[in-house]
């Protein structure tokens, strides 16, 4: 399923902090700067009930679920919620086996190339490389030459519009955007800037090595 978003386009959306009041503004924002896949942490105010807003407004074209997702009971409530993605900081595979039993999407996150393959051996349908600065863009090209070809890498932590193309030539395959996409407070003009910045950027880290 989440081969088919990141055709339109392979950025997710982190939106940490968001509130329920302002999750439909900051959503079309986001959707109309080209975003399919919208990421709110369980670790914001009433995180449910913006998944529940931005599945009401933008479901039937957007993948949208959950961040921070640390507890398998969880998902549960993210599905009651409308929500059909299942985003975490580690690989914990009760977690990875819910979502998939669940019918969700699952992005665990790793740092090792061992928590990367027992990652896919749960079921995860793609590995969250995190932090990525960390890690950085050598550790994706190492990674390249022993995983699956068909394994989707996703950087997340730090990615800029400066620094995307030098990640995705690495052989990223897309992206999660925290701080320098949306912080809690800032409104839908600035995020729709930010937004349209991380899609230009990747357009044209995308044509380079094309």
């Amino acid at each position: 399923m989440i081969r088919a978003y990141f055709e339109q386009l392979p950025l997710i959306a982190i939106l940490r902090g968001l509130r329920p009041e302002d999750a439909v503004g900051v959503g079309r924002a986001l959707v109309d700067a080209g975003f399919r896949i919208l990421e709110v942490p369980l670790n914001s105010s009433s995180p449910m009930e913006s998944i529940r807003r931005l599945v009401d407004a933008f479901g039937s074209d957007c993948l949208i679920g959950a961040g921070t997702v640390l507890d398998p009971a969880h998902v549960r409530e993210i599905a009651a919620a409308g929500g059909r993605l299942v985003v975490m900081p580690h690989g914990d595979p009760a977690v990875i086996s819910a979502a998939k039993l669940a019918g969700m999407v699952c992005t665990p996150g790793v740092a090792t190339p061992t928590e990367g393959f027992a990652a896919l051996a749960a079921g995860a349908d793609a590995i969250k490389l995190f932090p990525a600065e960390q890690l950085g863009p050598s550790v994706i090209k190492a990674w390249r030459a022993v995983f699956p070809r068909q394994t989707l890498m996703i950087p997340v932590g730090g990615i800029t519009p400066d620094n995307l193309a030098t990640y995705a030539a690495a052989g990223a395959d897309g992206f999660g955007l925290g701080s320098a996409l949306y912080a809690p407070g800032r409104g839908a003009e600035d995020v729709s800037v930010r937004a349209r910045a991380f899609v230009e950027a990747w357009r044209r880290a995308a044509s380079s090595r094309s």
